[in-house]
């Protein structure tokens, strides 16, 4: 019998990583969740998934997840870096340490994930590597949007080089932008019915076509919108 592909996904306990995990258990994938509190969802199937604690500011963190995956499952075949935060702050004055840790959330959080994952991506043959971007990684929306944009930036620009850096190894990296998702960050951030935001499982679907295309098929960036704006 073959055994199962394995993911890691972080930020796996609600909004979009939640989604992304009960779509991949429903295909039959290994889940390896990432959460800074682990518990195993409700419909998790014990024997194909494995929660570990996760913090994304920690390096160690991302070290011990990865070896606490390949020791459960053997392998390591995508990775969605899902975890991040907002700041809805402008550039001029947001303090040193909020920027630090938009920083180091949402960029170098996914940075070490796929650096502790690359070894068992590189094995695969077919590693992917999925990073939560943002519209707000193309265009800067307002002034309040500045320093978490920055973040976003510099996510898009991430997925390019592991693009990159993994290509003669097999591993395709996408970087995701959307824009309101119906989740408890964006909800934070403004009054639009969340009945008219892109939903966690439109992404959930996605990331699984994107992760199940072949090597011939690489996607650098996906963009997803639930109002019309300017293209990308």
């Amino acid at each position: 019998m073959t055994e199962p592909r394995c993911v890691m996904i972080s930020g796996a306990n609600r909004g979009i990583g939640a989604a992304v995990a009960k779509r991949l258990h429903e295909a039959g994938w290994a889940l390896s969740l990432g959460m800074r509190r682990p518990a195993l969802p409700a419909w998790a199937d014990a024997a194909r998934v494995q929660v570990c604690a996760y913090d994304a500011t920690d390096p160690a963190s991302a070290i011990a997840w990865a070896k606490a995956a390949l020791a459960r499952f053997g392998r390591i075949d995508a990775l969605v870096a899902n975890a991040g935060i907002a700041n809805p702050q402008d550039v001029v004055s947001i303090s040193d340490d909020e920027m630090n840790a938009l920083l180091q959330v949402n960029v170098m959080g996914p940075q070490r994930l796929a650096k502790a994952a690359w070894e068992g991506l590189k094995v695969s043959g077919q590693g992917r590597v999925i990073l939560l971007g943002s519209l707000s990684g193309k265009r800067v929306k307002s002034a309040r949007s500045g320093p978490y944009s920055v973040s976003k930036f510099a996510v898009v620009g991430l997925a390019h080089a592991l693009r990159h850096a993994g290509f003669d190894d097999g591993i395709r990296a996408t970087a995701i932008c959307p824009g309101f998702v119906a989740t408890d960050m964006a909800q934070s951030l403004t009054d639009r019915d969340t009945a008219a935001m892109t939903q966690p499982e439109d992404l959930a679907q996605v990331i699984e076509m994107l992760i199940n295309l072949p090597n011939t098929a690489s996607v650098a960036e996906f963009h997803v919108n639930c109002q019309l704006e300017e293209s990308f």
